[in-house]
């Protein structure tokens, strides 16, 4: 349905609303229990993600999905998880409405990957020739990052790190082991979640 309207709003020379980076859909009062994602048949790299009756096209880890997660093997690790967080640029994006707590991301966030680090797989603030996987990107990938309870309670070092559903990549090409959607979808997701949502993996 939404495809169709933009084209037709294309031919009279209008740009959707949805179409622009900057809008954000409303906040819905409740929030979706649970989301599923699921490999795609033929192809272990890219998934579907089911939002109550609505199913999404989403990248997945190069090394598909793994009920042993290891860090850097590139896996979306299988479970059932809980949304913490939300991160964002707000130099790019007004915050969006959501349920999840919201922070911003600062230009020396990252996230610790050292299984010997005290701060393993925990945001902390990186100097400039500090490892980690920085927050700030220029590719746009983590303009929005929902942080998820993967390896947190407890945090067994080597068990993997830096699990996020966040932006995808042209071509929804591989990620190190996060949920990727589009930046359209993911911002209509946000206003239907919240900390009691879990997200099932596999």
């Amino acid at each position: 349905m939404r495809a169709e309207k933009s084209k037709w709003l294309t031919l009279l020379g209008l740009r959707p609303l949805w179409a622009n980076p900057r809008y954000n859909p409303p906040m819905h009062r409740s929030t979706v229990p649970r989301l599923r994602v699921r490999p795609r048949p033929g192809s272990p790299t890219q998934g579907w993600l089911t939002v109550g009756d609505r199913t999404f096209r989403v990248a997945l880890g190069r090394g598909g999905i793994l009920a042993n997660k290891r860090e850097g093997d590139g896996g979306t690790p299988r479970g059932v998880f809980r949304l913490l967080r939300l991160w964002w640029r707000a130099d790019r994006h007004p915050r969006p409405p959501t349920l999840l707590p919201a922070r911003r991301i600062t230009r020396d966030l990252a996230w610790c990957e050292d299984r010997g680090d005290r701060r393993y797989n925990r945001a902390f603030r990186r100097s400039p020739d500090a490892p980690g996987d920085r927050l700030w990107r220029d590719d746009r990938l983590y303009d929005f990052v929902v942080e998820i309870d993967h390896n947190t309670c407890p945090r067994v070092a080597g068990r993997g790190s830096a699990v996020f559903i966040h932006v995808a990549r042209p071509g929804f090409r591989p990620t190190a082991g996060c949920v990727a959607m589009t930046l359209p979808r993911l911002r209509w997701l946000l206003g239907r979640v919240g900390p009691k949502t879990r997200i099932a993996i596999g």
